[in-house]
């Protein structure tokens, strides 16, 4: 048996009687329940969803104050004022600059932007880039993904004579600035989406003051909405949807630099956004100013572009080189504390720009929220990111202790935070505390949410490419996993140094591979024709011109009883099972220790004051079956590793017939006594017998009083009583060592395998007197 490693949630099937899918809706029934699962539940509602249109747009208008900003931007361009647009530096930021810069330079403004620092002047704006903007002659500032907290930075707007227009995303704080206009979808109770990206609300505001669908910006807001993780549904799908078509084909110089950097061909997923350029725009502000990313989207030079995308490629590198140097010296802490609770990580130097990246990887590892900050001496202060666990709301519970911080934001997954070193110590004894309170065991296994049970024989590529008429794919509308259990017909590790895993199953005439990357250490845990249980995503693997449908792995689990046999195997590593379970006993004839820490015992120790336990491994063949049938009746073990080998085997030594004692006894009634010690080498010759079945004869005889021995002398006895060979202690033992072997080392896996079975089915059955346990 093998626990998955994650607490897997079944989504329940839908009980709706599915006659809305006409003919146009031509998929799967396994499809069809993914869109029940996703609300829709009418033919026109599966339409749209499965070709998003973007004349389902809402109209900018219904933003509220979108007009009285465009106004003024256009009284801006008509008397040539200066606009500034204030960005942010993550790829919606950069994105959102782009899209906003672009659309005013086609309507001949003078425009310049803004992306602050995030080292020195932090997220959003700031006084000191207000008033430089004042000072290089600014009249008008657009923030585009920022502004909807800043009211002191609105005042500063107003008190210089500069007009401010919001354009935000985030979450409408208490008082909203007096800034001459705020264009934000929750302030606009007319709004039929509140969830745009801050990319969305740059280019409705581009939309609007454009007075045509600016198409050719879709690539962006597609980068800047799938990068900043708000939910890909209704507004947000459409223009992904149809952003990811442009970024396909791009003619932007930046973009297609970008896309050769990632070895990004044909079409453009929301993968490619997600995992390739969506961090390396994200990169370049972690590290440095993100001016460079967006130099990169406004350049029409495409050497300069091939040149600024090297750099940002560059930056990533070593963006990923930092990340992974944190993350190793964060674990050696993790590590040498050992405790449950909070993992709280802090050290001098470490990069602000990665910190959450940092603790995103400690959560995934440790299953635990996770704090990762970097010690600020010269203010003797600490300041950094957390992420945290489904089951703990890292902002709700890190508020409770709201005065521990200087300075304290997020939602309920992720956060960032400053507050002084001194602090440190209490923030970690009180989050353990709610933690403790909080939560149990099972609140820190990750979660799988499971779309649907499938059948190997229900995959094929026409279902995959049902499946990816649901993408492009996010939160709330995330990729279905789904579950399956069958018996792999081929287990392997591979990648070059063993760490991952493939599966083949066969149900029918359908083959299926499972790729497990980063599964390679579980591959001694598979016996054979055991029934496996994964969870994963669907997709197809092509190489070489050849397509085959696959499965991802996110998790396995075996549910059944289990078998390892290592028989014959001396040298056999046992240390690769037991570190996998968790109560384990070693039985042996003798106690020689093989592992430290681990529970041994021998068989005459045998006793029911033994636990039950994960896994058994037996090290030595026992003397008799009902040793070893006790003692797997009272440990009743999941696993059953067999790791004994024999060396001397009775099994393999062929059994004297009866006529081999005919031959014999008959030998010594014509010769009465015969010298064992001179004629033995003789016999063996006359006869091509080994000697060990010559001397087993003898001590038949004997055991039964028809000869007796002397010094190597045997002696016929003159009227022995009458025995069958069966009588003989010897005999018998011999015949059961014989049919011990063969039932615990020379059977098959099979035949093993039911053996231990019937022994644990005794356990609820009628207790029968046992012969031998044969």
């Amino acid at each position: 048996m093998l626990e998955s490693k994650a607490t897997w949630k079944h989504n329940e099937m839908n009980d709706t009687i599915i006659d809305w899918i006409d003919s146009s809706i031509n998929v799967s029934p396994i499809v069809q329940e993914l869109l029940l699962q996703r609300g829709i539940k009418e033919g026109s509602q599966a339409l749209r969803f499965l070709s998003p249109d973007l004349n389902d747009l809402h109209k900018p208008i219904g933003l509220l104050s979108i007009d009285k900003a465009g106004k003024r931007v256009k009284e801006a361009i008509t008397n040539q004022e200066k606009i500034l647009v204030y960005g942010d530096y993550d790829a919606d930021g950069v994105s959102s600059t782009t899209v906003l810069l672009k659309a005013l330079k086609e309507l001949g403004a003078n425009c310049d932007y803004y992306i602050p620092n995030r080292f020195t002047e932090g997220y959003g704006p700031n006084e000191d880039a207000f008033r430089l903007a004042y000072e290089n002659g600014a009249k008008l500032i657009i923030t585009v993904d920022c502004g909807i907290a800043s009211v002191q930075e609105a005042l500063v707007a107003k008190e210089l004579g500069m007009d401010l227009i919001i354009t935000d995303h985030h979450e409408v704080q208490e008082k909203i600035p007096d800034a001459y206009a705020v264009i934000h979808p929750k302030c606009s109770p007319d709004y039929g989406f509140p969830e745009l990206a801050g990319v969305g609300v740059a280019f409705k505001f581009a939309e609007h003051l454009l007075g045509y669908f600016p198409g050719h910006l879709l690539e962006f807001v597609a980068i800047g909405t799938i990068a900043d993780l708000v939910p890909l549904i209704s507004e947000n799908r459409i223009l992904t949807f149809h952003g990811l078509k442009s970024l396909t084909t791009t003619t932007n110089p930046g973009i297609k630099a970008l896309k050769g950097r990632c070895n990004i061909e044909g079409n453009v997923t929301e993968e490619d956004v997600g995992f390739l350029i969506g961090p390396r725009i994200n990169a370049v502000g972690r590290l440095q100013n993100a001016d460079l990313a967006v130099q990169l989207l406004m350049t029409e030079d495409q050497e300069e572009a091939d040149y600024i995308a090297e750099r940002i490629d560059s930056i990533n590198l070593e963006r990923q080189r930092i990340v992974n140097d944190i993350v190793k010296e964060a674990e050696l802490m993790v590590n040498s504390t050992n405790k449950k609770g909070i993992i709280i990580a802090a050290k001098e130097g470490w990069n602000e720009g990665v910190l959450g990246i940092v603790a995103s990887k400690l959560v995934r590892k440790y299953d635990r929220p996770a704090i990762v900050l970097a010690v600020k001496p010269e203010t003797s202060e600490v300041k950094g990111s957390a992420r945290s666990i489904p089951a703990f709301d890292l902002f709700k519970n890190c508020m409770t202790v709201r005065e521990l911080f200087t300075h304290f934001g997020g939602h309920a997954q992720a956060a960032g935070m400053t507050l002084p070193m001194d602090n440190l110590s209490k923030l970690q004894e009180e989050l353990n505390r709610i933690i403790d309170n909080q939560l149990t065991e099972e609140d820190f296994k990750q979660a799988i949410e499971i779309s649907q049970s499938i059948s190997v024989k229900d995959i094929n590529e026409k279902l995959i490419n049902d499946i990816a008429r649901l993408a492009p794919f996010g939160m709330k509308n995330p990729k279905p996993v789904f579950h399956l259990t069958h018996a792999p017909k081929d287990v392997r590790q591979i990648g070059s140094k063993k760490t991952h895993l493939k599966l083949h199953f066969k149900e029918e005439e359908v083959n299926l591979e499972g790729i497990g990357f980063g599964f390679g250490h579980l591959y001694p845990l598979f016996t054979p024709k055991t029934l496996v249980s994964i969870v994963g995503e669907l997709g197809i693997n092509e190489w070489n011109g050849f397509r085959k449908p696959q499965i991802v792995l996110q998790d396995l689990a075996i549910e059944e009883w289990q078998l390892f046999d290592c028989r014959g195997k001396k040298d056999a590593d046992v240390s690769q099972y037991i570190s996998l379970t968790n109560n384990n006993l070693i039985v042996s004839n003798n106690n020689e220790e093989y592992l430290p820490g681990i529970k041994q015992i021998t068989y005459q120790e045998i006793g029911t004051d033994l636990p039950q336990v994960d896994t058994l491994y037996i090290l030595d063949l026992p003397d008799s079956l009902d040793e070893l049938k006790e003692l797997v009746q009272i440990t009743q073990p999941k696993n059953v590793y067999a790791g004994y080998h024999v060396e001397n085997s009775v099994y393999l030594t062929s059994f004297p017939s009866r006529d081999d004692f005919k031959w014999l006894y008959a030998l010594l009634l014509k010769r009465k006594q015969i010298d064992m010690k001179t004629e033995l080498n003789k016999l063996v010759q006359i006869k091509g017998w080994s000697k060990e079945k010559l001397i087993f004869l003898s001590k038949v005889f004997f055991e039964l009083e028809f000869v007796k021995i002397e010094n190597g002398i045997i002696t016929v006895v003159d009227k022995p009583v009458k025995k069958d060979l069966s009588e003989s202690e010897i005999y018998q033992k011999r015949k059961y060592k014989a049919e011990l072997e063969r039932i615990l080392y020379y059977s098959n896996y099979e035949e093993l395998r039911n053996w231990f079975i019937q022994c644990m089915d005794y356990v609820d059955s009628p207790k029968e007197e046992l012969a031998h346990g044969l």
